[in-house]
């Protein structure tokens, strides 16, 4: 069942409306925002918790959970909350539209996270390359403070809250919430070992919080409306709205929030005008941007989009991004270009990411060729696993996953190039 317009959480994706304070207003931001405060930390977690939010920007962690690791109990240390705004998973979107066009629906979003957690100072990281976004965004914090409803005695509720938005420089490796932190403090941004964890050591060394975008964007609507509506959209424990960007070989390629747990082929179909040349057309999809393995055409027809059918079929809903391919793509030569930009954005600090990677790139680009033995096949997935679970972070788990994907489903495909690249040089001969 498609999702009721009077369900959506975002009312301005597309920017048919003014972003500014008054038209934020007017769509229902802002309102009663002192009396969502004055429920207390404990409540306001609580009720996060109840409406099964997890995470938008990969992970799927309970977001309530993870707020209530921050210690309750005041030692001395101020605490943050930290806004992952470094959008940089290809084929990914969605955050760069709420900040463009609904950007209070974050502000009011820093503000209430930050209260529930008990941080009186939130950092927004923006990736570098997103300029007129952080330009709106700054726009709206500043007719936030403005009218008061941040700053100091916030909305009138006597919290005090101070709201900064940090610049990146594009690296995608600044996506790791720890790698974040340390480009925030003005170093290198490499991840971090934990433990520590942020709740108990992060930014400066204090008990930090870092969420997506989307997921503190969404907080304030489900305090307005309450955790049952939300927990009642979707399937159990993939509950509530997403914000799902549809790209690559289809009509109307769009960002588009619906329910968590809609079948991927409606959700192509309603809201990206179908697969270019129809349903029958199509050759495999990526469906939650490019570090998660491909699914065949035989997995697409019954696929759910939620975080545990994603799983189910040996793939994540990540961050939802839904890059599709009929059968024009050369399936061999995109996953080898997914493999450059893995290499190309290792920060180098892991040895199995750093030559893995690399070693990885160069294998496909001869797979493309077919210049390759057919035993390298199984060679190249064995290094795969090799990187997969073997660094600080997860981008070597991002490198490997779409070529094990690729071998997984396409795997004759590599051996008919191969098998024909041998043909042409016994021809030669």
């Amino acid at each position: 069942m498609a999702l009721q317009d009077q369900d959506r959480v975002f009312t301005n994706l597309y920017g048919f409306h003014d972003f500014r304070l008054a038209g934020a207003r007017a769509r229902g931001d802002w309102d009663g925002t002192k009396a969502l405060i004055e429920r207390g930390r404990d409540t306001i977690i609580q009720q996060i918790k109840d409406s099964g939010l997890r995470g938008r920007g990969g992970a799927g962690f309970s977001a309530g959970l993870k707020w209530s690791f921050m210690p309750k109990k005041p030692d001395g240390r101020p605490h943050y909350l930290v806004v992952n705004a470094d959008e940089g998973e290809p084929g990914t979107c969605k955050d760069r539209d709420i900040m463009r066009h609904d950007p209070h629906k974050l502000v009011e979003g820093c503000l209430v996270a930050s209260y529930a957690i008990g941080a009186n100072t939130c950092y927004i990281y923006v990736r570098g390359e997103f300029a007129r976004e952080a330009e709106n965004l700054q726009v709206a914090i500043d007719e936030a403070y403005e009218a008061g409803l941040i700053g100091r005695n916030a909305c009138g509720s006597g919290f005090d809250f101070d709201l900064y938005l940090h610049r990146g420089a594009g690296a995608y490796i600044c996506g790791e919430e720890t790698a974040l932190i340390e480009s925030l403090e003005g170093k290198k941004g490499q991840p971090r070992l934990k433990p520590p964890f942020p709740a108990g050591a992060g930014l400066y060394g204090c008990p930090t919080t870092v969420n997506n975008v989307e997921t503190i964007a969404v907080a304030p609507t489900i305090l307005r409306r309450g955790s049952a509506w939300f927990a009642g959209i979707g399937r159990p424990n993939n509950t509530g709205t997403k914000v799902f960007c549809i790209s690559g070989h289809v009509n109307k390629p769009c960002n588009v929030e619906d329910a968590m747990g809609t079948p991927l082929k409606e959700l192509i179909e309603r809201h990206a005008g179908g697969v270019r040349g129809g349903w029958d057309n199509l050759l495999a999809v990526i469906p939650g941007g490019s570090s998660v393995p491909l699914v065949p055409r035989s997995i697409c027809d019954e696929l759910l989009m939620d975080f545990d059918s994603c799983r189910a079929a040996k793939s994540g809903l990540g961050t939802a991004a839904v890059i599709v391919m009929d059968k024009s793509t050369d399936i061999v030569k995109a996953i080898a270009r997914l493999s450059k930009f893995y290499m190309h954005e290792s920060c180098g600090q892991c040895t199995p990411c750093r030559e893995g990677t690399g070693w990885m790139w160069r294998v496909m680009e001869r797979m493309v060729r077919g210049d390759a033995e057919p035993r390298e096949i199984d060679m190249l997935l064995e290094v795969s696993y090799q990187v997969d679970g073997h660094t600080i972070c997860a981008l070597g788990d991002a490198a490997a996953w779409p070529i094990q994907g690729l071998i997984r489903h396409f795997r004759p495909e590599l051996e008919r190039r191969i098998a024909e690249r041998h043909g042409q040089r016994q021809a030669a001969e």
